[in-house]
């Protein structure tokens, strides 16, 4: 029997009195960007005062990736993924019709639309370009739960999607990597030599900075679950964990940001051309799933779910990607910390759009 739980009437009434969308963000959330740009703004001040912190850095590494920072790599992926609840993929399992929209939009649709953006955009700085294709690559992960929330979107299925995102960036993120950094430019008649990598290194990256996390944040929820309840793991455990995640990032970017601040400040214009892609991605891949998933017959519930799991992407992954394989100092780690500096206002932006294509497209049912 056909699997149908998601084509419920969306609840659209109760948007009616709900606060506005930035107040339901928690402190952390709302004012994301004002603490990245003060993690950049300490980063380039280390830089300035200690100008051999990056020889101190690489002094003790492993797989190529000096152990201060490896920790904090580590440590922002744990408790996203520790939120992820990956045994509800079972429950949507036969509903291929969901679960290929999601694929599609996520797996083919997503890392081509990016691709040809960093080529539109940065064919003359091959650096971030591939940063960017990264950043495409690399699927949303729990960050987009928060955004789903605001619209109203189903949590149960964005939940399924997550899940099936995580799994999927372990199976295909290496091989995908390297046909679109390397094997596509290659066909596109581009130099590839500069690249110097191979699908080992990306996969390298891709087991130890997802792989390590993702089987942490599995063990550490079938775990907990079974001996404390899902209650006190999601009401408990979770908030206490979750916001150590920001921590991680911010770590990771003063440490990045004291190795390459000079780069920076000599090229402001280069940071912006990166934002713009970024930008233009999130705006085309969500009105291209929203479009897509109403005409298929989604409710709007499940249609939010799709659009933002499809628009939103995992930038720890691309910045210990980016590290693992290319370097701390590297213009690739530079364009994948950008993009949660672009993510947070313009996701803000989307859930205003959703809200508003709601009213539009799904007026509420008697």
């Amino acid at each position: 029997m056909r699997f149908v739980a998601h084509r419920q009437a969306a609840p659209a009434i109760r948007l009616v009195h709900q606060p506005p969308v930035l107040a339901r963000l928690s402190t952390l959330d709302r004012f994301l960007p004002v603490w990245i740009f003060a993690a950049m703004a300490l980063g380039l001040a280390l830089g300035r005062v200690w100008p051999g912190l990056g020889a101190a850095l690489d002094a003790v590494q492993l797989a190529g990736v000096s152990v201060p920072i490896g920790i904090g790599l580590l440590w922002m992926m744990y408790p996203v993924l520790a939120k992820v609840k990956y045994e509800t993929i079972g429950k949507y399992a036969a509903d291929t019709k969901l679960l290929g929209t999601s694929l599609l939009l996520n797996w083919v649709i997503g890392p081509l639309v990016m691709f040809a953006l960093a080529w539109i955009f940065l064919a003359d700085l091959p650096e971030y370009r591939n940063g960017l294709i990264l950043i495409g690559l690399a699927r949303c992960i729990a960050m987009v739960l928060i955004w789903n929330t605001l619209a109203c979107g189903s949590n149960e299925i964005a939940a399924v999607l997550v899940a099936l995102n995580s799994v999927f960036q372990i199976l295909t993120y290496s091989a995908l990597g390297y046909l679109f950094l390397v094997t596509v430019p290659g066909w596109m008649g581009a130099e590839t030599a500069v690249l110097d990598i191979s699908m080992l290194d990306i996969a390298k990256s891709v087991a130890i900075f997802l792989g390590v996390p993702l089987f942490a944040g599995w063990f550490t929820r079938r775990t907990l679950v079974a001996r404390r309840g899902n209650d006190w793991y999601e009401r408990v455990f979770l908030p206490r964990i979750g916001p150590t995640a920001l921590l991680g990032l911010l770590y990771t970017i003063v440490l990045m940001f004291a190795m390459q601040g000079n780069r920076i400040i000599e090229a402001p214009w280069d940071v912006a051309r990166v934002a713009l892609p970024m930008t233009v991605y999130f705006f085309v891949m969500f009105g291209l799933a929203f479009a897509v998933s109403k005409r298929l017959g989604f409710d709007y519930a499940t249609t939010a779910s799709l659009s933002f799991t499809a628009a939103g992407n995992n930038f720890e992954l691309a910045i210990a990607v980016a590290i693992g394989t290319f370097g701390i100092a590297s213009g690739e780690a530079l364009a994948a910390v950008i993009g949660p500096l672009i993510e947070v206002p313009v996701l803000v932006a989307l859930v205003y759009v959703s809200l508003w294509a709601q009213r539009r497209y799904f007026p509420a049912r008697a």
